[in-house]
């Protein structure tokens, strides 16, 4: 797979130059579509049929609701149940006739369930969200329905985010393709810093991190709790550095060629003061379309607020089950739904409260508020990573009755790993609140020494030899 190394910096370059030497918008989609599809096929050519059959759904299905308003649900239903059904039997067949079989034996019921025996195919998620995303905007008017299949083909597959997101929305990508983008400098040069550093979270940090991340929680019972504290601790960026980096690639590959995607993280381990902001500055794509299109229809025009907390629990409980056929995330999520809920029933009450003690603007308040969020965050994210929800409870309990308090030692023995996280920090915070002043003012330079800086870094601490990206299972 092609984003699974540094092979996508050959492809990507071509691709590029080909690109901008085509003379119409026509031909150069055209290109794109193939491009997009070699991308994918690269990974496994017959699952592209798979890609391809989602699209054709919810094509005809638009077309369908755009040409017959009166009957327009039908074909929005017949989208949807389609695309879900291609989801549910490629990613979850297997597990939920596991679970079946196992629930029937409980009962002293045996069956025997077949099991079919083939790759999950990279992506299918993503591409199936936006795909069903662009129909239901179709279906609410937001959008017109596209005509030229090449243009909506390409809008699914667009290569940059085919297989991670983000999943972008119809109002936002389908128009650009429309548009003749010519090279801009400025535009490849940020870009392309997007693209590196998006590697340098991949290669540095997220794949450095596994190597004792894995090693802990694939073997728990031999690690004390300060091991297991500091790999949950450890998996946090992780999980960023991998799902972040190959976002800001896809939104640097895109920005070369003109395109503007959806920001999809916003520094949201460092700076969020409640979970609810870490949702808003994290996996943006994912979390606003289950808010855009499982949340606020089931709200509906609702102000009763213990219907809110049971709709923003079901939304976090079905964004569990799609990350994958495993309980530990459907209970991640439900955590999350739990922590969303009391954040909504305790909203007054501390507004009340930190009104009264004059805390609001108060910056020490402010980083305890972020200390504790990234501390709630880490213990919903032991599921995520828990091979199993037993592991999970085994590395709370371990964390909660097995630690010393030798911190300086746990320190200097993981210095190069606390180093990159402090690292991250500061390149976060410059970031988040606009210490950018002289980089503005010396652009050129600064462009090239942070460039510099990335890719020796890249070469010089990446771990080349790390895993696929987390979510292409997704």
């Amino acid at each position: 797979m092609l984003f699974n190394s540094l092979d996508f910096l050959l492809f990507f370059p071509i691709v590029c130059i080909v690109y901008y030497c085509l003379p119409t918008v026509k031909t150069r989609n055209y290109f794109l579509l193939i491009a997009s599809y070699y991308f994918y096929m690269c990974w496994e050519p017959k699952y592209a049929l798979l890609l391809l059959s989602s699209t054709l759904i919810t094509y005809g299905a638009a077309l369908g609701i755009d040409e017959y308003r009166k009957h327009k649900k039908v074909f929005l239903v017949l989208s949807i149940v389609l695309n879900l059904s291609i989801l549910f039997f490629f990613k979850y067949f297997n597990w939920a006739a596991g679970n079946v079989s196992n629930l029937m034996g409980l009962c002293g019921i045996w069956i025997n369930v077949p099991e079919f025996k083939f790759l999950l195919p990279v992506g299918i998620s993503f591409y199936i969200f936006q795909a069903l995303g662009y129909t239901i905007d179709v279906y609410r008017e937001d959008v017109k329905a596209e005509k030229n299949f090449f243009v909506y083909a390409l809008f699914v597959s667009f290569f940059p985010q085919l297989v991670a997101g983000p999943i972008e929305r119809s109002t936002n990508l389908l128009k650009q393709f429309y548009v003749k983008h010519k090279f801009d400098a400025d535009r490849a040069i940020s870009g392309i810093q997007l693209m590196l550093w998006g590697y340098f979270l991949k290669l540095v940090i997220a794949d450095n991190f596994a190597l004792y991340v894995n090693s802990i929680y694939d073997n728990l019972g031999a690690h004390t709790g300060n091991d297991i504290l500091l790999a949950s601790f450890l998996f946090c960026f992780q999980l960023y550095g991998d799902f972040a980096g190959y976002s800001f690639v896809a939104i640097g590959a895109a920005r070369v060629m003109g395109f503007n995607l959806m920001d999809n993280f916003l520094r949201p381990y460092f700076f969020s003061s409640s979970v609810q902001e870490y949702w808003r500055r994290n996996h943006i794509s994912l979390t606003t379309w289950f808010m855009d299109y499982i949340y606020y229809p089931m709200v509906g025009s609702s102000i009763n607020v213990y219907w809110w907390c049971f709709c923003i629990f079901i939304t976090f409980f079905v964004s569990g089950f799609w990350h994958g056929a495993k309980w530990t995330y459907v209970l991640c999520f439900s955590i999350f739904g739990i922590y969303l809920v009391a954040c909504i029933l305790k909203d007054k009450s501390q507004r009340r409260f930190e009104k009264k003690h004059g805390l609001k603007n108060k910056e020490w308040w402010i980083w305890i508020n972020r200390a504790l969020t990234f501390f709630l965050v880490m213990i919903a994210l032991v599921f995520f990573r828990a091979n199993t929800i037993h592991d999970g409870f085994v590395v709370l309990y371990k964390m909660s009755t097995d630690l010393s308090l030798s911190i300086f030692n746990i320190i200097l023995e993981n210095w190069f790993d606390f180093l990159i996280v402090f690292i991250l920090f500061i390149v976060e915070y410059i970031i988040e609140y606009k210490k950018t002043k002289y980089i503005e003012q010396h652009y050129l330079i600064s462009s090239i020494c942070i460039s510099l800086v990335l890719v020796l870094s890249i070469f010089g601490l990446g771990e080349f030899g790390g895993s696929q990206y987390i979510y292409f299972q997704f």
